[in-house]
């Protein structure tokens, strides 16, 4: 995974965990559950990704 697409992927993700927080201190449940569900999803592909990339990278081109 290049470092840039690494980079994205980790903004997001704390912006995403940052969220939450917000939702939290502001009281709104419906905002804490979808930034919640967003965030496991996001860093759940980002994960995926960084698998399938290294897989990829790890297989001989025939």
């Amino acid at each position: 995974m290049s470092r840039l697409l690494s980079l994205l992927f980790a903004l997001v993700g704390t912006g995403l965990l940052v969220g939450i927080a917000a939702a939290i201190s502001y009281g709104n449940i419906a905002a804490v559950w979808l930034c919640s569900i967003g965030s496991i999803a996001f860093i759940g592909y980002g994960f995926s990704l960084k698998a399938k990339l290294r897989r990829k990278k790890e297989t001989p081109s025939e």
